[in-house]
């Protein structure tokens, strides 16, 4: 988890909210266990983990580690959806549907540097509720209801 606050923006939104957000850091996999336990120090109550390279290929570890100290996690990419409690980011296949308008495009003429840079128009949530159980969390059936995917 290479930050679990993003910017200053996060942490001043959880200040609004009475939430301290403490950051947490690994580089290489060898810090990751460290980091689990600084999190668990601070008194985390949950986690946000964002899709870095070190946990994207750890993503194994990593959801094994948030399990192994009780920590509810939420996830970025879907990759993290099998034992991981929750996933909201953008659907990575869509955005590859997308850039093949812009190689299109390309293939037809455009300079790469004439076409706009565009930013996620879908996204979505995945709960996995074997996780939750485990946890002892119970999701809101309004949360459920909004999800695009439940893993029983």
């Amino acid at each position: 988890m290479h930050r679990l606050a993003l910017d200053n923006e996060m942490s001043r939104a959880a200040r609004n909210f009475g939430l301290a957000l403490p950051t947490v850091e690994a580089t290489k996999a060898e810090e990751l266990d460290v980091a689990f336990a600084s999190a668990v120090d601070q008194r985390a109550d949950a986690m946000i983990v964002f899709g870095d390279y070190l946990t994207i290929f750890e993503a194994p570890r990593v959801i094994a580690l948030a399990a192994k100290h009780h920590l509810p996690a939420i996830y970025l990419l879907r990759q993290f959806a099998k034992g991981g409690l929750v996933v909201y980011g953008p659907d990575i296949a869509d955005l590859f549907r997308r850039a093949g308008d812009y190689v299109d495009n390309i293939l037809k003429g455009a300079k790469p540097s004439d076409l706009p840079v565009e930013q996620p128009t879908k996204f979505e949530l995945i709960i996995n509720m074997k996780t939750a159980k485990a946890l002892g969390l119970t999701v809101p059936p309004s949360l459920l209801d909004r999800a695009d995917e439940v893993i029983e």
